[in-house]
């Protein structure tokens, strides 16, 4: 993806695709590379926003960490990932810290060449209403995760998740093509590496996955959705 065109790469992303050729084409015209090496923060919870970011290579992993140290690990970006729109439409600061995982290339679109591009063009901002929409209705549903699910239907929705983003189809089922150990995994659910473990292991016995070194293999879908559902 890094030789890939910048045009070519705002075109295949899920926020600028359905965008005419022509903002796309504007879009890339001020869009800027950075790169970051392994462990470098991009930005801390608090900095001023900047603008949206797209990982070219690399990830990014966006987190918080609790007053006693725990780390709750929020998300990880693999290239085609896009993050950073929330202080970039509101102008308050990085809600998260951002951190490169491995030698990381990034995509920026400046906030304040693409707030220019919607004032001429205010046409565009259903578009991105939208985007921001589906990403709070995903917001809502681990929050309803969160209150009402025990951890064996909170790692099966992860995982679910994770498969839908990051997940490559194949004869055995749909692998997750992120480097995820399990302590990041528990990170993820602010469990124990321990704790996330014993629940891999039990829906690994139940047919559901199949385990690699820091790999997830999906082998039954419709149990772990039923998990989900049912509550565990």
């Amino acid at each position: 993806m890094p030789d890939t065109p910048v045009s070519q790469t705002l075109g295949s992303s899920e926020w600028f695709r359905d965008l005419p050729d022509g903002v796309v084409a504007q879009l890339a015209e001020f869009a800027q590379r950075r790169r970051l090496g392994d462990g470098e923060r991009l930005f801390a919870k608090g900095d001023a926003a900047d603008g949206l970011y797209g990982v070219l290579s690399g990830r990014v992993r966006i987190s918080a960490n609790a007053s006693d140290g725990r780390e709750l690990l929020v998300n990880l970006f693999e290239p085609g990932g896009w993050f950073g729109e929330i202080s970039m439409f509101d102008g308050l600061p990085r809600t998260h810290a951002a951190y490169a995982v491995g030698s990381t290339e990034l995509l920026l679109i400046p906030r304040e060449r693409f707030l220019a591009l919607l004032a001429a063009r205010p046409e565009l901002y259903p578009h991105f209403l939208r985007m921001l929409c589906r990403k709070l209705r995903r917001s809502f549903d681990w929050i309803e995760y969160e209150a009402f699910l025990p951890l064996p239907a909170r790692l099966a929705a992860r995982l679910l998740e994770l498969a839908d983003g990051y997940g490559d189809v194949t004869a055995e089922g749909v692998l997750i093509r992120l480097h995820l150990p399990q302590e990041e995994l528990g990170r993820m659910l602010n469990v124990s590496r321990q704790t996330i473990s014993k629940e891999l292991n039990a829906l690994r016995e139940r047919g559901g996955i199949a385990l690699e070194y820091g790999r997830v293999l999906i082998r039954d879908r419709q149990l772990l959705q039923t998990i989900v559902q049912s509550g565990g």
